[in-house]
């Protein structure tokens, strides 16, 4: 009979750029306020990375660190999955060039193009695979500079986005525990509320849009908010059935951090306190597909996260993608 492995967690790590951009700041380059900021979406300050960072270069940082956490040497990932609607270039996939980074040269390599819900797109696959015993040493990251494609005069989105990475690494275990369940879902006729629409092969990139910038994020708030309330919340409540627990037996909630009042949302639809929700988004906004990862590895720095807890991952992105994890620790 063929020995049963668990996937599990065995090490996170996050990197976030150095400069913060206040909402101060923010009052003097756009029409908005500290208050009308806070209120709509509970956001204080945010991290930008310069100009000379791309997203490879904080995937690198959050990985070594998940990496230094877990034992495990560069050389040694079987497989690497890089989350990200940001990446370094077209072609190839920023996986390929963390890959090299890491002085690796036998890992599989993808991206996912996921938008928010990236990381746990990228953890479900990871997984998969480990389930299957196809590999041993799989890194998942989720990393955004999505400052580089927000537009800086449209007050409704630039209050809203940050840039980050946070990584995980996965390994096989025999204990008992690790990813119970996973639960992932989307739905491309809504496309059009959260994208952005030019720089494919759809609409090619020029001089003119550009300047435009019709290359940059564009959303539709009220219509995004209602989306991701009911989504978020089916996939926590998805993925808790097929685990096979109940709500009340969760430890800790971390939800992506798209706004408070989503969140807030999310975890009355749990019957779940406050208390039990981990937050970050006053810190570092909305970090897309990196705002899961980074909120785990700070949770369990914080100590929030201990052996035996369950912890509940849900997020929602551009797409519509949504998805959740439910992992015992």
């Amino acid at each position: 009979m063929t020995d049963r492995y668990n996937a599990r967690i065995v090490g996170t790590g996050m990197a976030v750029p150095e400069r913060i951009l206040t909402n101060a700041d923010l009052e003097k380059i756009v029409d908005t306020s500290d208050e009308w900021i806070v209120t709509r979406s509970g956001i204080k300050e945010r991290r930008i990375a310069d100009e000379n960072t791309a997203a490879s270069d904080l995937a690198l940082e959050a990985s070594l660190k998940a990496l230094n956490d877990a034992k495990v040497k560069g050389e040694e990932l079987d497989l690497i999955i890089v989350g990200t609607v940001t990446p370094d270039f077209t072609l190839p996939s920023t996986a390929c060039i963390l890959q090299d980074k890491l002085r690796n040269k036998k890992a599989a390599v993808m991206d996912i193009v996921a938008a928010c819900a990236g990381f746990i797109y990228g953890l479900s696959i990871g997984k998969a695979f480990i389930d299957v015993g196809q590999f041993k040493n799989v890194l998942v990251i989720g990393v955004e500079i999505l400052s580089k494609f927000t537009n800086w005069e449209d007050r409704n989105t630039c209050v809203l986005f940050g840039d980050g990475a946070g990584a995980v690494v996965i390994q096989p275990s025999k204990e008992k525990g690790g990813i119970l369940a996973t639960y992932l879902c989307g739905d491309g006729s809504l496309a059009n509320l959260l994208h952005a629409p030019i720089g494919g092969t759809r609409t090619r990139l020029t001089k003119e849009n550009f300047d435009l910038k019709q290359h940059n994020i564009i959303m539709a708030g009220s219509e995004v908010f209602k989306s991701a309330v009911r989504a978020m919340g089916d996939s926590a409540l998805k993925v808790i059935e097929q685990a096979g627990i109940k709500s009340e037996e969760i430890d800790l909630l971390i939800p992506h951090q798209a706004n408070i009042r989503i969140i807030e949302a999310t975890a009355r639809r749990l019957k779940m306190p406050m208390e039990k929700v981990y937050v970050n988004i006053d810190k570092y906004g909305n970090t897309s597909s990196a705002s899961v990862p980074i909120a785990l590895d700070e949770a369990r720095r914080k100590g929030r996260i201990k052996k035996g807890d369950k912890v509940l991952l849900v997020a929602f992105g551009g797409g519509f993608t949504w998805g959740g994890a439910l992992i015992e620790w």
